[in-house]
């Protein structure tokens, strides 16, 4: 025990802080009553009047717990880990668990290794959940393979929560080896398994619960909720960008259930966080929807800490942490100041000091592509016949639709004579392997006059470029090389506009403002230059025509892949 922390609970020692004149959140009891907290040595002392060194007038302000995000991938805000805790604390969150599958689909240990450095001394309190499936599916390229002995050394930290979202629930009800080593591993370590099994229900729920599947947090149904809470497990209500399900779930909530509930933003981009908040924006949402303020914020709290086993928060009480949110009222709760660990470190929506910024070193060189060849997007439909990738507005799902298609005398599918397909490209950028899939993208997507490329492309991260000309196409995938990743936007080999993400092709180490401008830029570019459809969002479509977990017509850097068929096809329909 800290002799000066004793000190300071027994009396002898002034606290380092006296916050009076609160409305003190009481999420053990489920209640608010007014008076002071202490703090000291980064621990809450209690709720006598301590003498302290500071003392801070409160206004009648209500005093909560800091807010905890059960599930989080900070690579999906295009910011280093210390950018999104200078983000997110202003913002009142103190606590994430975070899963670096992103990063870690590209560099492997390496990268979770990373997250792990680059967070370490952040006031914001990051713990790491290891990635489970890198890569997602073994038809993909990532770049890395990691196995149970190869995350197995992490399992003993402190700030590893345990192992991340458990996509490959068809490997764990088959009984593949590599899964249920990683899953053993992780209990014996006395660590928690997340889940993700959307869709997932009756015996093989059962089954993932009793082999230690803990949580889930791909629920979109009251009934999903409510098997999953019965099966043991915590549900996670999630608000990110893209994927939305905190009201679809609110109404399931009942007194007896919500314990087993908390919030969690999965995805979120760094202007949808300035724009609506963090974990606080799950909390407004449930009290607005009609949620009473206490249980909204236990469950983004006291919920959350029990879930991942972090018994030194989630509330304010004797010994705890003080991570602390003094909002404005229980309606908005605009935070008023932020304390993380018992440092007040952001006020009226900023922060007090600026964090450091680790050198990612060589995750800044991993865009390594081989030799092209002289026509790297040929694709051949002899019989004229095309499979092509159809868009669904606001989905990440897609068709497959047989197009007829005009070609030249050798069978090849040229732009000029197809004017309403766009070509579709994922390069392997990882270990040079040359591997290149091309495939046509129904013209809905609205892309004119030239293209566009990413090196965000779920879940292993290559390159995907679409454009109406391979001229622009290649200028484009060239670009992204030498900016070492990114975004870019090309027209008439011209770059029009580019976000580029040096750290794994993912993160940027500017600031959030910076990176939510620049993308807000290249957003309306894509309307205004490219005409991209209104049902599409132009980048966040483009990075999941990668990922072939989602149906129902995909493009690897390996071809053409049928998600429903879980295999590879021609692009020509007739093969």
């Amino acid at each position: 025990m800290n002799r000066d922390f004793w000190a300071m609970a027994t009396g002898r020692m002034p606290a380092d802080v006296r916050i009076d004149n609160v409305r003190i959140m009481d999420v053990f009891n489920g209640e608010i009553r007014e008076g002071s907290v202490s703090f000291g040595q980064g621990r809450i002392l209690g709720f006598s009047r301590f003498e302290a060194r500071q003392v801070v007038d409160g206004g009648g302000r209500w005093l909560l717990p800091g807010f905890i995000d059960g599930h989080v991938h900070i690579e999906s805000s295009m910011l280093c880990p210390a950018r999104f805790a200078e983000l997110v604390l202003p913002f009142g969150t103190t606590t994430i668990m975070a899963d670096p599958h992103e990063i870690a689909n590209v560099k492997g240990m390496e990268g979770i290794r990373y997250m792990l450095e680059a967070s370490r001394d952040l006031p914001l309190d990051v713990r790491i959940m290891l990635s489970s499936c890198v890569p997602a599916l073994p038809v993909e390229d990532a770049g890395a393979v990691l196995g149970a002995d190869d995350i197995a050394p992490l399992l003993a930290q402190e700030r590893v929560g345990g192992l991340a979202e458990m996509m490959n629930v068809p490997g764990l009800l088959a009984g593949d080896a590599d899964v249920l080593e990683k899953m053993r591993r992780t209990l014996a370590a006395g660590k928690v398994i997340d889940g993700h099994s959307p869709l997932v229900s009756g015996r093989d729920l059962e089954a993932c619960a009793a082999l230690g599947v803990s949580t889930d947090h791909e629920c979109t149904t009251e009934e999903e909720l409510r098997e999953r809470v019965a099966c043991g497990m915590y549900v996670l209500l999630r608000e990110g960008s893209a994927a939305r399900d905190l009201l679809k779930l609110l109404p399931a909530l009942t007194p007896e259930n919500q314990r087993r509930c908390l919030f969690c933003t999965d995805d979120r981009q760094a202007a949808d966080i300035l724009e609506r908040g963090h974990i606080v924006n799950n909390v407004r949402m449930a009290v607005r929807y009609g949620l009473d303020p206490v249980s909204a914020v236990r469950m983004a709290t006291l919920n959350a800490a029990e879930c991942y086993n972090l018994r030194d928060r989630g509330g304010i009480a004797p010994g705890r942490r003080a991570d602390l949110v003094l909002v404005e009222d229980l309606r908005d709760f605009r935070v008023l100041s932020c304390w993380a660990g018992g440092e007040l470190v952001a006020q009226e929506g900023k922060m007090l000091r600026s964090l450091p910024v680790m050198d990612a070193g060589k995750l800044h060189e991993s865009v390594v592509l081989a030799p092209l060849p002289e026509k790297p997007f040929s694709v051949r439909v002899p019989s004229g016949k095309a499979r092509v990738i159809g868009l669904l507005p606001h989905s990440l799902i897609t068709e497959c639709v047989v197009r007829s298609v005009e070609t030249g005398p050798d069978g090849e599918v040229e732009l000029c004579r197809n004017p309403d397909l766009i070509k579709l490209a994922v390069l392997e950028r990882h270990h040079a392997t040359g591997k290149i899939g091309v495939g046509l993208l129904d013209g809905s997507y609205g892309l004119r006059n030239g293209a566009i490329a990413t090196t965000i492309a779920h879940d292993s991260h290559n390159i995907v470029v679409a454009g109406d000309n391979e001229e622009d196409m290649l200028f484009a995938v060239r670009e992204l090389e030498r900016m070492e990743g990114g975004i870019v936007m090309v027209s008439g080999s011209r770059v029009l506009g580019a976000l580029p993400l040096p750290v794994g092709g993912l993160m940027s180490e500017k600031s959030a403002e910076e990176v939510a401008a620049a993308l807000k830029e290249l957003l309306q570019l894509a309307n205004s230059h490219y005409h991209i459809w209104e049902g599409a969002d132009a980048f966040m479509t483009l990075s999941f025509l990668a990922l072939p977990v989602i149906p129902s017509l995909k493009l690897t850097a390996r071809g053409l892949f049928d998600v429903e068929k879980f295999a590879f096809v021609d692009v020509d329909a007739e093969r």
